[in-house]
């Protein structure tokens, strides 16, 4: 008997440990089965589609090397249409019927701040794609991480940090959405305004706006140094038309949100003029196709050859997907041979990496769930970009009321 009892020890912490694995929702001893999200199809298609390429390319590279400690990567895929409605019954499909052990998904960051309520009492980590998803992430929720291409409150303070620093601007024409989209960037450019003792002049607007002629005659009556547009693609292409129209010939600076198709923004301008005094806000290190981001592209055109053959592919925001999944897979390493969602979540607040795509690195704390704070920016002539010399990164940070 004294003989088996070792035996007998090693066969209970042994049960004990299976047990603990099988508790554990879409993790075997060969997989972990992952819930991925984003807009493939409709209007909204473009700020999802190759970025979830770009993440399951990535997340193949990691399984041809071997996987997470011995561990393939199984991804079961939703297109959540950019909805809110959508993505709440991908991710709770996911969640429930496919059982998957955690989420890597999201490129708009109204659908996903719905999401926020369930994936807390789901109590599954939740890694976001590309969303800024500011209103997920603040106040920091334990079981969501974000931001990855850039947070919205990062996107004002860089904006108004760009038109300060490299304009010299003193008075900065800002115009924003008028809902909390809007809301979250212009949050941290007044912070970034304040700092740099610069005066901000905002007009909100409403995200359907036809005739931005008002909001552009206010701005222009307050004579700023540098206008800042942080809308949509739509109000976007209205609003440096108008500006042309109007004679405008200072600096524009448009945030990345609407520069998803700089080939349709110029055909709804429809004036290379208007193009003269362009700049634009980018999140990678590089433009696109740079030679920076080199490796990202020849990456896709391995993965994807016949997509890649199609004009208009990769998508312009397709490198955005490798940040969120190089997350993901390091936190599954952090996590040890015998992860749970408790550890990855740990690993997870402990984040630091350069993803080799983004202006700045990943950085994720307790305390600060929103990756990326830095931008670049481009001078945008209707054809070519070139990128202005330089980092300019958000000084807002979160502070719990």
């Amino acid at each position: 008997m004294k003989f088996f009892k070792p035996l007998a020890i090693a066969l209970a912490i042994c049960a004990a440990t299976v047990a603990q694995a099988q508790q554990e929702p879409g993790l075997t001893d060969k997989t972990i089965k992952i819930g991925a999200f984003a807009p493939l199809s409709g209007n909204s298609m473009a700020y999802g589609f190759d970025v979830l390429n770009a993440a399951k390319m990535y997340y193949d590279k990691v399984n041809k090397e071997g996987g997470v400690h011995g561990r393939k990567i199984e991804l079961v895929i939703e297109d959540d249409r950019c909805n809110a409605n959508d993505l709440l019954a991908a991710v709770k499909k996911l969640t429930e019927q496919d059982k998957v052990f955690m989420l890597n998904g999201g490129s708009c960051s109204g659908a996903v701040v719905g999401a926020r309520e369930y994936i807390e009492r789901a109590q599954i980590p939740y890694v976001m794609l590309n969303a800024s998803g500011d209103g997920a992430l603040y106040p920091p929720s334990k079981y969501i991480y974000g931001a990855f291409s850039i947070s919205q409150r990062a996107v004002g303070g860089s904006m108004v940090q760009f038109a300060a620093e490299h304009f010299k601007g003193k008075k900065i024409g800002y115009i924003n959405h008028d809902d909390a989209y809007g809301g979250w960037n212009l949050e941290a450019a007044e912070f970034q305004a304040k700092k740099l003792g610069v005066d901000l002049q905002v007009q909100s607007i409403n995200p359907n706006l036809t005739d931005v002629t008002a909001p552009m005659l206010k701005i222009r009556a307050t004579n700023p140094d540098v206008l800042v547009i942080t809308t949509y693609a739509r109000p976007v292409s209205l609003l440096v038309k108008k500006a042309l129209e109007l004679g405008w010939t200072k600096p524009i600076v448009i945030a990345v949100n609407g520069t998803a198709d700089l080939k349709q923004l110029v055909e709804n301008v429809g004036n290379k003029d208007a193009f003269k005094n362009v700049y634009l806000q980018e999140v990678m290190m590089d433009v696109a196709g740079g030679p920076k981001l080199k490796w990202v592209y020849d990456m896709y055109k391995a993965s994807y050859p016949e997509l890649a053959a199609k004009p208009g592919y990769p998508q312009t925001y397709m490198p955005y997907g490798i940040p969120s999944a190089m997350a993901v897979v390091n936190a599954l390493k952090g996590a040890g041979p015998n992860p749970t969602r408790e550890k990855v979540l740990t690993a997870l607040s402990q984040t630091k990496c350069d993803a080799g795509v983004m202006a700045g690195p990943i950085e994720l704390t307790a305390n600060d769930h929103a990756g990326q704070k830095s931008a670049i920016y481009l001078k945008f002539d209707g054809e070519k970009m070139n990128v202005i010399p330089g980092t300019f990164r958000s000084l807002w940070t979160y502070q719990p009321k």
